[in-house]
């Protein structure tokens, strides 16, 4: 009887505790988790299990600088892909295209973008679906 006790006790604990956590934080930790699949899924096969990249083939996605200064144009270049040379991204230039991937949406981008920015040493927060679809309305 003490030990069901206890356990019911222990359960309630945790149930508290994680209601405890922001909605921001609630939203980072789905927006992450759901990223971390999709990259798993569509990304990772190129640009490596830590986003190392390959050589000069495939650029890395450990570059804070380069993320944030083109954070607006990343969810364009995920969801119609690169077809030119990519600016110099931790003082390497990078050639070759990288695939569309017209099949995601605006959230499944937030997610990506929001695993991706906060993964490799990276530091951007979320990146919520409001950013990333009105970022993607302004691809061209």
């Amino acid at each position: 009887m003490k030990l069901r006790i206890i356990v019911f006790i222990g359960v309630l604990l945790c149930v508290i505790i994680a209601s405890c956590q922001s909605e921001a934080e609630q939203d980072f930790k789905r927006y992450y988790t759901g990223g971390a699949i999709i990259y798993k899924d569509k990304c990772q096969n190129c640009h490596g299990a830590k986003g190392e990249g390959l050589s000069s083939l495939i650029p890395p996605l450990t570059d804070t600088a380069y993320l944030k200064k083109n954070k607006a144009e990343l969810g364009c270049f995920i969801k119609y892909g690169i077809k030119e040379t990519i600016v110099t991204i931790n003082g390497k230039a990078f050639e070759g295209a990288m695939p569309a991937n017209v099949d995601l949406t605006p959230i499944e981008i937030a997610k990506l973008l929001t695993y991706v920015g906060n993964s490799f040493g990276n530091k951007m927060g979320t990146i919520a679906f409001e950013e990333a679809d009105a970022d993607l309305a302004k691809c061209e």
